[in-house]
This record gives structure tokens, sequence and C-alpha cells, in this order.
């Protein structure tokens, strides 16, 4: 059952956050932080409540651990490679303990929610001193006075079915994309996937303080507003809205900013859903859409709830509605049990199709889900080679899918400086592809029209017309 954490419980964090705040205004030196933050987007958004933590308790914000009094690593278990760079950079650790024995070292996020983990972490990393879950995240000001005051090191992963905390100061990352959560956990229990286990189940925010936070983002000067969630589609179903509801009313606030989102299971990518996105001017024109298999037969041992058939159905009703949409994907190769004859069907999707982009893995068996138990007798090797096969056929498509914006006139937001050492500044279409073009670094953070003049395999080249 979902907990939703009471304003006395948050008044109580805050309360805790001045005691620290006393202690650290009494050292010769200001305090400094560290945090790490491993994985997904949501693990990005609760990083950004970590740091608005600190800055409230008094530490500056530091972005290396080097002599930092509190070091966080906020970690994501979706991958098992993301495990093991926690697991060497905790290590390193070991010598700026030895240099800083007061330093508060503390790991969090979803890797401790496995009791293997916080196993292991207790019996060999006895220089880390603070462990605290996903839904002991509001309380870190309590966690870290008692590290100051007591000195013993602590484990907090409170089993539960997942709490909501409204109220957690936040620093965000960026000034121009405010990311928002506006759901967590997750009821799907794909057959490989260890989210619904580290992140509870599906529990929604009230649309109100959804939209609440996306208007005092737009007031401090967002120009896009990231709606998060691991499946945004099921937003709303057991407090009587949904996510088509939540769009419109964003859509409708004032200003030129755009909505995105992340991340959409096809099951319940429903017409409402597509006709609201088609309608709102402000949501972009992008659909995420997760396949991971071309295979039926696959995707009832992913227990993803569709088939091809079903999938490929969504994807016209898309095209149909949303004549300037862009589509990507995330693709799993080498799939336990998944033949060579499998593999070609999930390349005949991607033909079908014709995504712009992919997300691609190779599959990782995660300890604890169903599909770590199944029979896997392709080897890595072979596995490797299907993998660099699908690479050269997106490849293909992707450059192919960007050429047909060329001599467009796109309105684009400026992110930031450009990455193709051709140009100066990028930023992003409304199909969230990548655009660089030349300009001042005062753009950035605005809107700007560009004709697209080059594609290439993974972003666009432009120049500004006005």
């Amino acid at each position: 059952m979902t907990t939703v954490i009471s304003n006395e419980e948050i008044e109580r964090q805050r309360a805790f956050a001045k005691k620290v705040l006393r202690l650290n205004l009494d050292r010769e030196n200001p305090p400094t932080a560290h945090v790490h933050t491993f994985g997904c987007q949501q693990n990005v958004s609760d990083g950004e409540k970590i740091k608005g933590m600190l800055a409230q308790m008094g530490y500056g914000l530091s972005e290396s651990p080097d002599g930092s009094d509190v070091i966080i690593f906020n970690t994501c278990a979706v991958r098992e490679n993301a495990e093991d760079r926690v697991f060497g950079n905790l290590g390193a650790l070991k010598h700026e303990k030895r240099r800083n024995p007061d330093a508060i070292i503390a790991v969090c996020g979803c890797m401790v929610e496995q009791e293997h983990i916080t196993q292991r972490i207790k019996k060999s990393f006895p220089h880390v001193s603070l462990v605290f879950g996903t839904n002991a995240l509001h309380t870190l000001p309590e966690l870290i006075y008692g590290q100051l005051t007591e000195h013993k090191r602590a484990f907090s992963v409170p089993k539960s079915d997942g709490v909501i905390a409204e109220g957690i100061p936040i620093r965000r990352e960026s000034k121009i994309t405010a990311s928002i959560p506006i759901m967590y956990g997750c009821n799907n229990f794909c057959s490989y996937c260890i989210v619904p286990y580290v992140r509870g189940r599906e529990r929604s925010r009230s649309i109100d303080d959804v939209v609440g936070e996306a208007q005092a983002a737009l007031r401090n000067g967002a120009k896009e507003i990231l709606l998060l969630g691991q499946n945004v589609n099921s937003y709303g179903k057991e407090n009587g809205t949904n996510f088509s509801e939540l769009l419109r009313r964003i859509n409708a606030l004032d200003g030129e900013f755009r909505i995105s989102y992340m991340s959409s299971h096809p099951k319940d990518a429903s017409k409402e859903l597509i006709d609201t996105i088609a309608e709102c001017e402000k949501v972009t024109r992008h659909f995420h859409l997760p396949v991971q298999s071309g295979s039926s037969r696959i995707l009832k041992l992913m227990n993803r709830k569709y088939t091809r058939e079903d999938y490929l159905e969504i994807v016209r009703y898309i095209r149909e509605k949303i004549k300037d949409v862009a589509l990507t994907s995330d693709i799993i190769v080498g799939f336990p049990g998944e033949m060579r004859k499998d593999f070609e069907e999930t390349l005949s999707l991607i033909e079908e199709v014709r995504y712009d982009s992919l997300y691609t893995f190779i599959f990782s068996p995660r300890k604890g889900t169903k599909a770590a138990e199944m029979d896997d007798p392709i080897t890595e090797e072979e596995k490797g080679i299907w993998f660099r096969e699908l690479l050269a056929v997106q490849d293909r498509i992707g450059t192919n899918m960007y050429e047909k914006y060329v001599g467009q006139t796109l309105r684009v937001l400026c992110t930031g400086l450009g990455r193709t050492g051709e140009l100066a500044l990028t930023g992003k279409t409304p199909q969230n592809v990548i655009v660089d073009f030349d300009g001042e670094s005062e753009l950035i953070g605005k809107f700007v029209t560009v004709k697209i003049e080059k594609a290439l395999n993974w972003a666009l080249l432009g120049k500004i017309i006005f």
C-alpha cells in the first residue's frame, strides 16, 4: 500500500535540516557535498532532491568527491555494468575516507533496495557510513544529523510498496529543462526488469501538485517540462485522472515552452492519449515507445502484454494522427530463449517502423527477475554479432530518416553549446532531434528558428534564419 508522507513528517525533516545547518555554521570551513547520480532521468530527479536537501542543510555542492564532507552515490539497478561502476567508485573512496575520517560516505537509490547489494556494502565497504533506499530519501536530514551526532553506520531501507513525499526542496540540474516526476514505481513486472522490485508499485502524484510544480518551474524560467515516470501512460489510474488530462492542463499554461515525457509503455498507449498529443501544440512530436523485441514469442516471454501486431497497429495510428512525429524505441538483443528467427523478426520490425533512433542493449540478467532463471543457450559472441548487425541496420535507417528534415524550417529550443565541433550552439526540434547551429551564447534557453541544411546519423546541422 502506498504511503503519502504527511506534512508533519516533512516539517519534522525540515527541523532536522535546521539542526544540521546550525552544526555546519559552527564549522571553521563551510562544508561541501558531492552527489554522483547513476542511471535514468528518474534517478537524476531524485539527485536534484538530494542536492536540495543538502543545500538546505548548509552544504555547498562540489563537482568532485575530493575533500567533500558528504559524498553520496545515487545508484541504478537496471543493468549490471551500472552496479559494477558503483562498486568500483566506492572502492576508490577508501583513500578519501583515510584522508578525511569524518567524511560521510553514503549510497542510496535503486541498487540498495536489493538485499544482496546492501549486504555486500555492509561487509565489503566498511568506509560507507550511510545506506538509504528510495522510500527513505525524504529522511535525509534526519540521517545526516544522526551521522554528525552519533557517528554510527546506518542502513535505512524500509520495505514498502512505495511512498509519495511532497515539499522536498529541489536544486535543479538545468535552468532550461524542469524534470518533474508524475508517478513512481511500476506494476508491469516485465520478466527482465528489476524496477518493480526496487521502486515499488505504481503511485501517482495528484494532478494539482504536478501542475503546480510545472507552473513554478515556468515562472523560474524553464522552457521545457519533462514529465517522468516508469510508465507515464498509466498515470492517474488510482486517483481518477489520466495522462491525457495532465498533458492538456499543462499545455494550457501560458508561455512558449515544450512538454516532453518518458517513459511510455505500448500496452497503455491509448487512442485517447495519441489524440491528445496530436492536439496539444506544446507537447513534443516525439513518441518513445519501447518495443524491446519484434517477435511475439519473445514479447510473451518478456511479459510485455502486447504482440508484434498490437505494436504495429499503435504505430500506424500514431503516424496517422501525428504527421511530423519522430519515433524512437528500446531493443533488447539476446533475451533468454531468443533464436535467430526471433532476432530477424526484430530486424524486420525496425525496417517496417523506420525509427528515427534506437536505444539498444544486450540482455543483462538481474538477480530476482524471472528472466535471470531462464535457459539462455545463445553465446555472448553470437549476441554481439546480432547486436552489431542491428546497429548497422538502424544506422542506415536513422540517417535516411534524418535526411527528411533537410530544407525544413523548425522552431528549436537552444539548450547549450554545440557538440559537432563545427557549430557553436545546440538545441532540440519539436521532435526532440538534436540540431547544431551557429549563434551567440545569449540564445541559450531561448527558442530560435533554424533552417536544416545537413543530416548526420544522430543529429542535424542548420542555420538560424530569425
